[in-house]
């Protein structure tokens, strides 16, 4: 498994990152009282979006990293948690990462991560 670029950003922007528990439960109505409630599954997936500022040079590897490493996102990587600080492993979820130009050398690359169990 791919390791993300040691050359790029290690974490996300403050700004703008969330990290939404998953939702692991079913609920069944019944015909009388309340509903019934229980887990779906025992591991849930964590879906993480926010946005990493790079260099130009370093969107290069980035989207070097992306494009052939991951296979266009599909495969999965090893990363730091952005919030935790723990390894963990990951997978690009759609949309797809997207960049917007902020200034001379630097752009921004949103993205939504699937952290995996």
């Amino acid at each position: 498994m791919s390791a993300w670029p040691a050359s790029l950003p290690q974490f996300f922007l403050e700004a703008g990152y969330r990290e939404p528990l998953e939702d692991q439960l079913i609920e069944s109505d019944m015909d009388a009282g309340p509903a019934k409630v229980r887990r779906r599954f025992t591991t849930a997936t964590r879906i993480i979006s926010g946005s990493i500022a790079m260099t130009q040079a370093q969107a290069a590897v980035f989207e070097t990293f992306f494009a052939t490493t991951c296979a266009g996102g599909s495969l999965p990587f090893t990363w730091v948690h952005p919030r935790t600080r723990a390894p963990a492993t990951f997978r690009f979820r759609k949309p797809l990462p997207t960049v917007q130009q902020v200034s001379g050398d630097m752009v921004v690359y949103a993205l939504r991560l699937e952290m995996l169990p």
